[in-house]
């Protein structure tokens, strides 16, 4: 990847970006991968986890229900005002660069940014509703646990790459 130089926020312009997830009970690697990349933020960027339970799912549940019910705590999770992004298939994938671009955006907007990841059975459609950018991940499928810890590294990874650091490399 070739380096680029992005201009650096103002010292005062901070994120908080709140990952809003369905699960909880996560196991103890997952909460040290995910702790590991959000110690290494700086602190004009913050990631905080919101976890939201996930529907009890028993046979014969109507999968729709199950994902409204999940869609409703994590829309009330969201912070007012807050950039909303959906991870979904159907939104576009970043490289690193464009990430860091993304980013370079939400820091100086001085407003709070959810990033909203569903349960086994996707986003309600009132969650797709309420974003204001979809964002895929990959067309691949991980467990969501790994999503945390992907997504927290690939934050830390864009905000190396927007302040320069070599770690994105």
């Amino acid at each position: 990847m070739q380096r680029r130089r992005v201009k650096p926020p103002p010292p005062d312009t901070a994120v908080r970006i709140h990952l809003i997830a369905v699960g909880n009970k996560m196991p103890k690697w997952v909460e040290q991968g995910y702790q590991e990349y959000t110690k290494r933020l700086g602190a004009e960027c913050r990631l905080v986890l919101h976890e939201v339970a996930a529907a009890k799912r028993v046979k014969n549940a109507l999968v729709e229900r199950m994902k409204e019910e999940e869609g409703g705590r994590m829309l009330a999770a969201i912070p007012a005002r807050a950039h909303v992004v959906a991870l979904d298939l159907s939104g576009k994938t970043w490289s690193t660069a464009q990430l860091a671009d993304q980013l370079a955006n939400w820091m100086p907007a001085g407003s709070d940014v959810a990033l909203l990841v569903g349960g086994p059975d996707g986003l309600a459609d009132a969650c797709l509703q309420r974003a204001d950018q979809r964002w895929c991940l990959s067309p691949l499928t991980f467990p969501h646990p790994l999503v945390r810890v992907i997504l927290a590294e690939q934050l830390y990874r864009a905000w190396s790459f927007y302040r320069n650091h070599p770690y994105h490399r």
